[in-house]
């Protein structure tokens, strides 16, 4: 068998090394655009803020190591078309410009998203950057490194401008936060959010919400942001308002997808097309309490999803269980997770719901270093079925919501969360953890 594998960084690489572990005669070959595989971009704001000056160390595997598996990995090659009626597939190398046609007997899409570019005045100014790939993170810490770059103005206040933010913070620069709709962070509730700016503030970054984009200005390179409501100096701007589905290659393929050119699977990654699989962030995923289909492009999930197709291109059957949007982030001091539904998520289905926020500690306070934390609870009704939680506090917060997932992964109710037989120790929590804490104040 001859499996082809488009994009070889989370989804592609974990379906790869699956193939090859289950059936080692399996022919696998991988087709990736950029100059690297399998490296963690969720550490990407990090290597650009100095908390790790490695790039490397973010590569899982170097394509030598996948060869040595047998898996035949091709970087700086894009495929620029697939024929599924005949198994084609037209393939670019972008080193030496040449075109050539490649077979197979199954398909793996997993080219992942692309950073939204705006079409607005000034994008291709010097100075401009977004913060997608590792080329793209190696090309803006070398620009961070200059001295004279002062002034930082990052559009756009979702997961990766407000990580871009904090490694600006941390090289100490002065940083402006725009973000287009009225508050950051949206997938968090106010509440959760509220620390979140806090802390930014606390540590200076001046965020306008609310506001947005118009234009960029500067003869060579960027000196000014443009918006709506104002203009604010920038010797270095970061784009960062989301990602859309790299599928654009796939229009003529017939190839179900979604409005906003998510491929369309089944919970086995199977697509539309015969013999063709997708998954991770050029792929839709199935949401445990949606019931459904969503667009979740998340490094968690596009390893799972990708996983599971390598298993199901070699005739499994395996299903994915369902995601919940389990997501954490660190603001500067501050680390913050959610898992579930948001209390906006409980609202737009019409779902009877009630909400309850304590205010708690990470350990008792006669042992040295203890700090708060806040949780929100979303829960049932009547039931009392815990439908979604998020946390805040300067540790102890995220591996908390890793409990909540547990929970609402099992549709345990707060009752049972509330006297569920967690550790005790002094130095690590109390004999009521926050967590308990939390579910006996949902009346």
């Amino acid at each position: 068998m001859k499996v082809i594998i488009i994009g070889g960084v989370a989804a592609g690489m974990s379906a790869a090394s699956k193939i090859k572990r289950v059936d080692k005669n399996a022919e696998v070959i991988v087709y990736e655009k950029g100059d690297f595989l399998s490296y963690g971009a969720c550490g990407l704001p990090y290597y650009v803020g100095g908390f790790n000056d490695d790039y490397t160390k973010m590569i899982a595997r170097t394509k030598e190591q996948f060869e040595s598996i047998g898996i035949h990995a091709h970087t700086n090659h894009e495929v620029i078309k697939v024929v599924p009626g005949e198994k084609k597939v037209l393939v670019r190398n972008h080193i030496t410009g040449d075109i050539f046609i490649d077979t197979y007997d199954k398909l793996m899409i997993a080219t992942g998203a692309k950073a939204v570019k705006p079409p607005i005045e000034g994008i291709h100014l010097k100075g401009v950057y977004q913060l997608k790939t590792l080329e793209d993170g190696i090309w803006l810490k070398k620009a961070a490194q200059d001295e004279s770059i002062k002034k930082v103005v990052i559009v756009g206040g979702g997961y990766i401008g407000i990580e871009t933010a904090d490694a600006f913070l941390n090289l100490g620069k002065e940083v402006t936060i725009i973000e287009f709709a009225n508050r950051i962070l949206m997938p968090f509730d106010e509440e959760i959010v509220k620390i979140a700016l806090e802390e930014l503030m606390h540590h200076g970054v001046n965020i306008r919400t609310g506001e947005k984009v118009v234009g960029l200005k500067g003869t060579d390179r960027v000196r000014t942001v443009v918006t709506d409501q104002g203009e604010y100096e920038a010797d270095l701007v970061v784009l960062s308002i989301g990602v859309r589905p790299a599928t654009d290659f796939l229009r003529d393929t017939g190839i179900n997808m979604a409005p906003n050119g998510a491929i369309i699977v089944d919970r086995e990654m199977r697509t539309s097309l015969p013999d063709v699989w997708a998954a991770g962030d050029c792929a839709l995923v199935y949401h445990k309490q949606f019931k459904d289909n969503v667009y979740l492009p998340l490094g968690t999930v596009a390893n799972k999803c990708g996983r599971i197709a390598g298993a199901n291109i070699l005739g499994a059957h395996q299903k994915f269980t369902g995601a919940l949007g389990s997501t954490a982030i660190k603001v500067c001091n501050i680390e913050m997770g959610r898992t579930g539904f948001s209390e906006n998520d409980a609202k737009k289905l019409g779902m009877n719901y009630k909400t309850v926020i304590v205010n708690a500690y990470d350990h008792p306070g006669y042992y040295p270093g203890q700090t708060p934390i806040t949780i929100k609870l979303i829960y049932e009704t009547g039931t009392k079925k815990l439908l979604g939680a998020q946390a805040a506090g300067q540790k102890g917060a995220v591996l908390r919501i890793d409990s909540f997932a547990i929970a609402i992964h099992n549709q345990m109710t707060t009752d049972e969360l509330g006297m569920l037989d967690l550790v005790y120790a002094p130095p690590f929590a109390g004999v009521w953890d926050p967590i308990h804490i939390a579910c006996n104040a949902a009346k």
